[in-house]
């Protein structure tokens, strides 16, 4: 069988930005996703389009098919005040928009009662050089078609309850 639209993969990954390991799967611990419903990054998407189980694939992904090109102007200053905790130069932070969204940011630096924060992906802007083995394709079930997301052993099926 092999990756199409509607399958779901489970593959071992290694990413690489610059020569060094920036994220990995963990050994037995592939990653699970449905093809073609926007689960991973379109450029890693592409590179996997019709691999079988056992292939193995050396994909260099674009910014603009990866997390993006950087975006100068996706910053803000928040108010100190708005923090619960002590606030952490180079931490990651979720923020909440009106309508329930959780957006992650990163803090930039502090100044004063105000909080330079970045909303770009921490990859943005970086080409990715990824080394993958599909370990395994299957027809995904009408349930995870309509969740738009591959189910595995041990996911809590709340997760789907609010879709």
């Amino acid at each position: 069988m092999h990756i199409a639209k509607d399958k779901v993969a489970e593959i071992d990954y290694i990413l690489r930005v610059e020569g060094e390991i920036v994220d990995r799967s963990e050994e037995g611990e592939p990653l699970t996703y449905l093809h073609g419903h926007g689960n991973i990054i379109p450029g890693l998407e592409k590179a996997l389009e019709g691999k079988s189980a056992g292939d193995q694939v050396k994909a260099t992904v674009t910014p603009e098919e990866g997390y993006g090109v950087y975006d100068e102007e996706n910053t803000d200053q928040l108010d100190l005040a708005d923090f619960d905790d002590d606030v952490e130069v180079g931490a990651t932070y979720f923020g909440e928009t009106d309508g329930g969204e959780l957006v992650p940011f990163t803090v930039l630096g502090l100044s004063g009662d105000k909080v330079e924060v970045d909303y770009n992906h921490m990859l943005a802007g970086e080409t990715l050089d990824f080394e993958v083995t599909v370990r395994s394709v299957r027809d995904a079930t009408p349930e995870e078609l309509e969740h738009g997301h591959a189910h595995f052993d041990g996911m809590d099926d709340d997760i789907d309850e609010d879709e």
